[in-house]
């Protein structure tokens, strides 16, 4: 079990029993299947960034406080240096870089995403958020899909979408992208 998995499933259940909530409680009030969120709680499962966010914007608590167990502090400005983002690897094949972690009640959530390439036959994950969502491809090249739609996006292109239908996507050629996700 990847550690920082089992480290947020811990801050998961911790913030459960604060609010004295059962784990049917936050599956409905954040919209998730009661397994989905139990599996979640185990630490034995992948944990979306998008699940954490409907679950910080729910309970009205920053999302660094589940990913990374620190709340932000800034509320002027928050600088991240080039490589220096709060980063967090979800699964060998996908990690989170968070651009604004120490600026305190965002209107956005900035990440830069790195996915590794993945076998053509392994099936694409489906996830999808309250809001609205930003994609920016610095490096690399991958296949977005929203709806059914298979979009292909190159280095430089950018998407914005609502990020409440279904959405998935994987890395092209073989090779790693970066992309810039920015979550409102």
């Amino acid at each position: 079990m990847n550690d920082q998995i089992s480290q947020i499933a811990e801050r998961l259940r911790g913030l459960r029993e604060v609010l004295d909530l059962k784990t049917e409680d936050i599956a409905r009030d954040c919209e998730l299947s009661a397994e989905e969120y139990r599996l979640a709680e185990t630490g034995e499962h992948d944990i979306s960034v998008s699940m954490l966010q409907k679950i910080a914007r729910q309970y009205n608590i920053a999302i660094e406080a589940l990913m990374f167990g620190d709340e932000p502090k800034m509320s002027t400005y928050f600088l991240t240096r080039a490589g220096k983002g709060t980063s967090i690897e979800r699964t060998s094949a996908y990690n989170y870089q968070s651009l604004a972690a120490g600026f305190m009640q965002r209107t956005a959530d900035p990440f830069i995403v790195t996915v590794e390439p993945k076998p053509s036959d392994e099936p694409m994950h489906y996830n999808s958020h309250n809001g609205q969502e930003f994609n920016f491809v610095i490096e690399g090249r991958m296949m977005l899909s929203i709806d059914g739609k298979e979009l292909t996006l190159n280095e430089g292109d950018s998407i914005y979408f609502n990020s409440k239908i279904p959405h998935g996507m994987k890395a092209l050629d073989g090779k790693t992208v970066r992309f810039l996700a920015v979550i409102m």
